[in-house]
């Protein structure tokens, strides 16, 4: 079964993790899939991947880059793996979908947005019903990360 963890931001913005927890996938030499939950939001992800630091990069792309395997993190917001990502990342209102094909899921959501914490909840009551090992991350003050369940 997908360990699936449930990042709840408070403090820090997805613009601050989402670039650390895709490092650390690529350290670990994984590949990533970063789903997001609209068009939109997908192109303001892939403009973030290239300016988030002055001194480091993220290599990524999208359908519109070329072949989709070639690429260590691929953005979309269909439920695919073309690259044969390890960790799946989901933001801005993603759902899971099929799980199968990954090591882990990373669920980030707001929770300072009510319609967010609602999701998430169902989502982490349907797929600790289907035997997912689920875990519950949340930000203290700092933006460190404690775990809760």
């Amino acid at each position: 079964m997908t360990e699936v963890l449930f990042y709840h931001l408070q403090h820090v913005p997805i613009e601050k993790v989402l670039p650390q927890l895709l490092e650390r996938s690529l350290e670990r030499g994984w590949r990533a899939i970063v789903r997001a939950g609209g068009p939109e939001r997908l192109e303001a992800i892939n403009s973030l991947l290239w300016t988030y630091s002055d001194d480091s990069f993220l290599p990524h792309g999208t359908k519109s880059d070329g072949p989709a395997e070639l690429e260590p993190v691929f953005l979309t917001v269909e439920e695919e793996n073309p690259n044969g990502a390890n960790v799946l990342f989901l933001v801005d209102g993603a759902a899971p979908g099929d799980l199968e094909p990954y090591e882990r899921c990373v669920l980030m959501f707001d929770g300072r947005d009510e319609a967010a914490l609602g999701a998430a909840r169902e989502h982490w009551k349907r797929l600790k019903a289907d035997g997912h090992d689920a875990t519950y991350w949340q930000q203290d003050e700092r933006g460190k990360w404690e775990k809760k369940a």
